[in-house]
């Protein structure tokens, strides 16, 4: 499993008892790109972007919403519980965009095989 150890163990809480982690990821919610920006340069829309952790196990996928200050890596609670054949990507670029509960998540380019080794295991076709 090529899944960060630290984002396994602090997502496993909120899954169900006996889930396997196969992939997990952090992703941000924003209307836009531009808040990433003023968020680096001034801090000042951190309060509208939302930090998630996303954990894909072979029966679904969790969304946990993640605190502010983790930028996503400390899982507080689940969103939602998504059907395992979701389409997550494909996603490119250094920032790439998927739609995650209806609203435009950016995903970090460290993360994209994550993204797209969960599509392969669902057997969907990027």
């Amino acid at each position: 499993m090529s899944s960060r150890i630290d984002l396994v163990e602090r997502s496993a809480p909120f899954l169900p008892e006996g889930s396997e982690i196969r992939q997990v990821f952090i992703c941000q919610a924003a209307p836009s790109f531009i808040y990433f920006l003023v968020t680096y340069l001034t801090g000042l829309t951190m309060l509208w972007i939302k930090y998630r952790c996303v954990a894909v196990t072979k029966d679904a996928i969790y969304v946990l919403e993640s605190s502010k200050l983790s930028g996503g890596a400390k899982p507080q609670a689940l969103v939602a519980t998504l059907p395992r054949r979701t389409r997550l990507g494909p996603v490119s670029g250094r920032w790439g965009q998927m739609n995650l509960l209806g609203e435009r998540h950016w995903v970090h380019k460290r993360f994209h095989d994550e993204v797209a080794s969960a599509d392969r295991e669902a057997g969907i076709s990027q």
